[in-house]
């Protein structure tokens, strides 16, 4: 099975790629998590993304915020997919992250979840390797299932208590 490769641009991302880690180890989906900066230490990010293929990944998450130009970066350098995190900041509450990380040039698409949406790239992430992998698509049916019946649950206490 590919890995997925976890970039954040700064260790602040932190709690929002611990939220990825999870959701993949529940998978049983193997992942490296890696702290490279688009704009500090862009030869890094650069080759990692060179090197991804041949390293064993299959999908890149990409998480930052402010500028958030991390993802389109590693994007430019790997015909990977790879997934944008925009993480919130103090200053424009993830908006300027968002539309960083979305609106990339023609040709380099980075596909993008929400402001913070660490559960949903691993989710994503998962979602493509299993294109290739009948394990892991049971799997996601399988939490299709629970997470439906939770909320059905939900439904039927909620239903009761205004009956």
């Amino acid at each position: 099975m590919r890995k997925v490769g976890i970039v954040m641009g700064s260790d602040s991302d932190l709690p929002i790629i611990q939220k990825a880690a999870d959701t993949l180890k529940a998978f049983d989906v193997p992942f490296e998590v890696h702290v490279f900066s688009a704009h500090r230490t862009p030869e890094e990010a650069r080759n990692f993304a060179l090197n991804a293929r041949d390293n064993g990944f299959g999908v890149i998450i990409a998480a930052a915020g402010m500028a958030a130009h991390l993802a389109g970066a590693i994007a430019a350098n790997t015909t990977l997919p790879v997934i944008g995190i925009p993480c919130k900041s103090t200053n424009l509450d993830g908006i300027d992250a968002l539309l960083s990380t979305v609106m990339m040039p023609s040709g380099i698409p980075v596909a993008t979840v929400a402001i913070d949406g660490g559960t949903n790239a691993a989710l994503l992430s998962v979602e493509i390797l299993a294109v290739s992998d009948e394990d892991l698509q049971r799997k996601l049916d399988e939490k299709r299932r629970k997470d439906a019946e939770t909320v059905l649950q939900k439904d039927r206490k909620i239903s009761e208590s205004f009956s």
